[in-house]
């Protein structure tokens, strides 16, 4: 992605372009991060007044600041956005980061039932790729291939685990997937998370790992809503597979949680319900010549975003810099790319685009983690530069 083209910039914007309201976060060279207004003339500096994202997003209404929020524009998007991938990137110029900072990244997992049923499938096999094929038939024989309808810790959920339960076909999947419990985890320490253009990392000894295309929600320390973005959960099939007390190591690697390419905040053009009606899509374009493409649309999620954030948070957990919680997703790929029977794997050098049509697209090459840009800039860097900046002591500082 070195070379990228207007129309791939452009690309990463929502179908409506700049009618709602977008904010993002660049890498100033000589200044350090900065959270930007995406505008229709430009990117605008406005950290003077809002410092950070989670700070800027605990406002009663961000979208009203946003618009009325002043700042110095520090470039085009093409420019901006043109610099952000590393191969090529002019150190002196601005490039776009991951556009959450303070918020702790979590992650809501076994929403959809075809996820649910895939990560069935990835227990029984043990990490085994080509064993999957047999077991997901012996699965979908005894559970169907359609739970959306059933709503997780009801009575007719429980009927349906105690069945399962008798035939030995229960699974801990299962558990969070139709029981009263969602699965909510931390996906990646907070700071750690790559934006779109830049590489997104698997682990160099995983050989079936695949994207997870999802919405990522903007939640207060509140518990409000307040906007969204995109994410890629980035799985390790394999690991996850083998245990699922290796669900960190097949989740928090570097470089595995990207997230972008803009917040949207709520506003008379987009809603909570917005969210509720999204369709996310997935491409996967391989060096080799090889193509994926899928979807995942929130109608057909379980548990509500709703419920999955009062689930994350309340009197048992508190977040005071708030938080961005990935959704989950219901595409689980399983389109063989190499060996009959062994499924989908990502290869280095394959490019992955995630999108919906009022979140733009979040665009990343894979590569293995250890190969990605290192991550060196954490909470303490990001104090001490705020302070530097004059920025540390003011209302907003997150």
């Amino acid at each position: 992605m070195d070379h990228l083209s207007s129309t791939m910039i452009a690309r990463i914007l929502p179908d409506d372009g700049l009618q709602g309201v977008l904010v993002g976060r660049v890498w100033r060279p000589g200044i350090g991060p900065s959270v930007v207004a995406v505008r229709e003339d430009g990117l605008f500096d406005i950290s003077s007044t809002y410092p950070t994202v989670s700070g800027l997003a605990a406002l009663e209404n961000p979208a009203h600041a946003v618009k009325a929020a002043k700042g110095e524009r520090i470039g085009s998007l093409e420019e901006v956005a043109g610099n952000t991938a590393p191969d090529g990137r002019d150190a002196s110029k601005p490039w776009l980061l991951a556009p959450i900072d303070l918020q702790v990244i979590k992650a809501a997992g076994v929403t959809f039932a075809v996820s649910m049923l895939e990560r069935v499938i990835e227990e029984r096999a043990r990490g085994d790729a080509s064993a999957a094929a047999a077991i997901r038939a012996e699965v979908l024989r005894l559970v169907g291939d359609d739970l959306s309808r059933l709503k997780p810790g009801s009575a007719e959920a429980m009927a349906l685990k105690e069945v399962l339960v008798a035939q030995g076909a229960w699974s801990q999947y299962l558990e969070v997937g139709i029981g009263p419990d969602a699965e909510v985890f931390t996906k990646a320490p907070t700071l750690s998370a790559v934006g779109t253009f830049m590489d997104a990392g698997l682990h160099p000894k995983s050989t079936w790992n695949n994207p997870e295309p999802e919405v990522v929600v903007i939640v207060t320390a509140q518990g409000r809503i307040v906007g969204a973005t995109l994410g890629n959960d980035v799985n390790l099939r394999d690991f996850e597979g083998r245990s699922a007390l290796l669900l960190s190591k097949a989740k928090d690697n570097n470089a595995s949680c990207s997230v972008g390419p803009f917040i949207r905040f709520f506003d008379e053009t987009f809603s909570l319900d917005d969210v509720r009606q999204t369709t996310v899509t997935l491409t996967v374009e391989g060096e080799d010549g090889f193509r994926l493409e899928g979807s995942s649309s929130i109608t057909k999620i379980s548990r509500d975003p709703e419920d999955l954030v009062a689930q994350t948070i309340g009197p048992h957990h508190q977040y005071p810099d708030g938080f961005a919680l990935f959704l989950g997703t219901m595409f689980a790929p399983t389109q063989d790319r190499n060996e009959a029977g062994m499924g989908f794997t990502h290869k280095r050098g394959d490019t992955v685009t995630i999108a919906a049509p009022k979140l733009g697209a979040l665009v990343n090459r894979m590569k293995p983690s250890s190969e990605c840009e290192p991550w060196t800039f954490g909470i303490s860097a990001l104090m001490s530069n705020l302070a530097q900046r004059g920025l540390i002591n003011t209302r907003q500082a997150g």
